[in-house]
């Protein structure tokens, strides 16, 4: 990955989520994949042409062009052509998501089909857009499509877990570690073998480290018989009810329906279900910014491929150190103070019209009238953005808490969590139990080394 806050670059062949088909990989959709990268990463606002080059395959590779099989001469072509554009884009595209995507998606391509790198290349073609609209409304689904029935059919309830991100951003991990975040730019919330979650913040106002939530990116994996790989995206003043191609579920499988969106409050409220690995995801716009929550089964949370490379995996690490700003310290130098002090207390320069503090207080009361953690939050960003819009932000994230924690008497946090140098990284209480005992294992032969 890039430094924490710059666009996020995928540097491992996992990373193209949708490409590899062949056998002893996982089945991900390629084609959802790739009407990600030409839809999500708008060609006016960079001189990376990636967006032509994706288009130019598609074009090659589908509707009435589409070779007979993917290991036909004419589709290596298709795949050489691919190869050669984003060559010639190479030097505009350094640290751009869809052209790294491509770029291990093509070689991994081109070894599934025996592909050579020499060899004649495909001249592209008009787009062929398939047919809008939804394909699939079946209410049957295989049980492997339900989570508690197929992987816990014989033993007891899941243990699920809960992850959420609002305001100026506050974290709160699968742990019920809280932590108030900088984390500018785009930063993973969640990264296993099932989903992707990647977010994106930006000042609150210019020239203020204070930062909140402009855009979310999900995208669910293909999964046996039961999802296509599909991708949902909601930025500011957008949140829609589809994924990005326009259904509303898991495409054309026979379990397509193990995974839905539903659009609860117009432009406001949209919660997805996806049964086949028992999640609950909600997003929220509130005021401009958008909000995340998530309910998963600890099963699925740890379900990562390589441990030591999930650093960044906000929701099951949380921040880094760097990154993280104590709030609580903030909001007890400021109470009794007014606004006259906020400024040489706070970590971030402070709004031009922010509230008093006793007006912040008040106004954070009205919503959150239990003071934890979730409403020294709202204080705190009220003081920081003067948005009275935070508030509600503060109020619904602790609604999602109380419908999507599994443990009620964790509702309310009250004292933030404070990393120590080295520990930013923590997480053990999920980490796989091998992990554990190589931690004890290095504890008990310090002494001889040292």
């Amino acid at each position: 990955l890039q430094p924490p806050g710059e666009r996020l670059v995928v540097t491992g062949r996992a990373g193209w989520m949708g490409m590899g088909r062949g056998a002893g990989r996982s089945a991900l959709g390629f084609w959802p994949t790739l009407a990600f990268l030409l839809c999500s990463f708008p060609a006016a606002t960079s001189p990376c042409k990636i967006l032509k080059c994706n288009s130019e395959f598609w074009s090659a590779t589908s509707g009435s062009h589409a070779p007979a099989s993917d290991d036909t001469p004419e589709f290596c072509a298709a795949l050489r052509s691919y190869a050669l554009c984003t060559r010639r884009t190479a030097r505009t595209c350094r640290g751009d998501l869809a052209y790294h995507s491509a770029v291990h998606g093509i070689e991994d391509l081109m070894s599934q089909h025996n592909c050579s790198k020499d060899g004649p290349t495909s001249q592209p073609r008009l787009r062929t857009l398939p047919p809008a609209g939804d394909s699939q409304e079946r209410s049957d689904s295989p049980e492997i499509c339900h989570y508690e029935k197929s992987f816990h059919k014989h033993s007891a309830t899941p243990n699920y877990t809960h992850c959420g991100l609002f305001g100026d951003p506050h974290l709160r991990t699968f742990t019920d570690r809280f932590q108030t975040c900088k984390v500018q730019g785009a930063w993973p919330l969640i990264d296993n073998n099932y989903l992707n979650v990647q977010v994106t913040n930006t000042p609150v106002l210019p020239g203020s480290a204070a930062t909140a939530t402009s855009k979310l990116t999900i995208i669910f994996k293909n999964f046996q018989e039961c999802v296509d790989q599909k991708v949902y995206q909601a930025e500011m003043d957008e949140l829609p009810a589809a994924f990005v191609d326009g259904s509303k579920n898991g495409g054309d499988k026979h379990g397509a329906n193990s995974l839905k969106i539903t659009e609860k409050v117009s432009g406001q409220h949209v919660e997805i279900q996806a049964k086949y690995i028992g999640t609950t995801i909600v997003v929220r716009q509130v005021g401009r910014y958008l909000t995340f929550a998530v309910r998963m089964p600890e099963e699925v949370v740890n379900a990562v491929e390589d441990w030591d490379s999930q650093g960044l995996y906000l929701c099951l690490r949380g921040c880094p150190l760097n990154q993280q700003i104590d709030f609580q310290g903030f909001h007890t130098n400021t109470e009794g103070t007014g606004a006259r002090r906020l400024a040489a207390a706070s970590p971030a320069p402070t709004a031009p019209e922010t509230f008093p503090y006793e007006t912040a207080v008040a106004k954070c009361k009205e919503k959150l009238p239990v003071e934890d953690l979730y409403y020294q939050a709202c204080v705190f960003d009220l003081l920081t953005t003067g948005d009275v819009n935070f508030t509600l932000a503060a109020y619904y994230a602790l609604e999602d808490v109380k419908m999507l924690h599994s443990n009620k008497d964790k509702l309310h946090l009250y004292e933030r969590t404070r990393d120590l140098p080295g520990r930013a990284a923590a997480g053990l209480p999920l980490a796989p139990q091998p992990l554990l005992g190589v931690v004890i294992l290095l504890l008990a032969l310090l002494p001889v080394f040292c």
